[in-house]
């Protein structure tokens, strides 16, 4: 291959012919340690065989970049999640660069446009739906992705890091279910998201399990956030026969429950029961403290980070998704109705 040919070489072409991501042939290039062996022999034939000219590598060792990709972070869960991919990541050697994409088309142009002049090894979404345009553009550039507790259709090609939501739903309705209580309100998460339709359905099979007929008077909508939990709580309490107990589809919506019932002049559990759903570091310091489902966020960013840079280094996923189990930690605020 003559001169002027090798000028037109790039990692990305190379990256396609050997199968693996841009961040590998990287790696492979600036000569460091973490890649295997046979991926490693595969990239330098190529390199060889096109003639591509490397130049002095400008990187440290292990001093690569994975991006953290939300669509809001005004959650604490979001919180939890960083501090998961933020371990793995340092230990690693690697740093995150966290971003907001906020649900708009130009906030993940632009995202995207920063992620091309960076060295990323890889990008782990925490997202309802991953664009189509996204997806093709990080495929076209060979740069692992991995989903967090996918809301929409995700790739195929895409692992995806999830929680059990049916079971953990199950589990706490079944919990008040032993309690004793047999009118139990529940306040769901956004109907789009595959996450929130679980939780609903674990609540659906746990009265149908006990034989009780669902009462869609005692359902109320919601988002995950306070404000819903409180207009939730409030409507539910109004009932002519309001509900023994409330489940809420996530902790900050029963917190904003618990405030529902202090206006009404009413006490958890005395009056009526709470569970929640995710376990967030907050609402074990509530009073009273929160029973509620545990969903392992830490772990989900933990394990996302570490395939994302397993991927990139040129490894295959066994499994493409993988849901991490929840469970239920009892503390203070439900008990058996009055």
């Amino acid at each position: 291959m003559g001169s002027d040919n090798n000028r037109n070489v790039t990692i990305a072409m190379i990256a396609r012919l050997a199968g693996v991501s841009v961040p590998t042939v990287s790696r492979v290039i600036n000569g460091r340690s973490d890649v295997a062996p046979q991926t490693r022999e595969r990239v330098e034939e190529l390199l060889t065989r096109h003639g591509y000219q490397r130049r002095s590598a400008s990187r440290r060792p292990g001093s690569g970049l994975v991006d953290l990709v939300f669509n809001d972070l005004d959650s604490p869960w979001a919180v939890e999640i960083i501090r998961g991919v933020e371990d793995v990541a340092h230990a690693a050697g690697t740093g995150t660069v966290v971003s907001a994409i906020h649900r708009r088309t130009s906030a993940a142009k632009q995202w995207l446009d920063n992620m091309r002049s960076r060295s990323t090894e890889g990008v782990i979404f925490v997202t309802s739906i991953v664009a189509p345009p996204l997806q093709a553009e990080l495929r076209r550039l060979n740069i692992p992705v991995v989903i967090v507790d996918p809301a929409g259709v995700t790739p195929q090609e895409a692992p995806t890091i999830g929680a059990t939501n049916w079971a953990g739903s199950l589990r706490a309705n079944q919990y008040l279910l032993g309690l004793g209580h047999r009118r139990i309100g529940f306040i769901a998460g956004p109907p789009q998201l595959m996450c929130s339709r679980a939780r609903m359905d674990g609540y659906r099979a746990a009265l149908d399990a006990a034989g009780i007929a669902v009462d869609d008077t005692l359902i109320r909508p919601g988002n995950f956030y306070h404000e819903a939990g409180y207009a939730g709580g409030t409507q539910l309490l109004a009932l002519p026969d309001p509900p023994t107990a409330i489940f809420a589809s996530s902790d900050q919506m029963a917190l904003g429950v618990y405030e529902a019932v202090r206006k009404r002049g009413l006490r958890v559990p005395d009056d009526i029961s709470v569970v929640g759903f995710d376990d967030l570091p907050e609402v074990r310091w509530c009073s009273p403290p929160l029973t509620t489902i545990r969903q392992p966020l830490a772990e989900m960013g933990m394990l996302a980070a570490r395939t994302v840079l397993r991927l990139a280094n040129g490894e295959r996923i066994e499994s493409p998704r993988v849901e991490l189990a929840t469970e239920l930690v009892v503390r203070d605020s439900a008990a058996p109705p009055r």
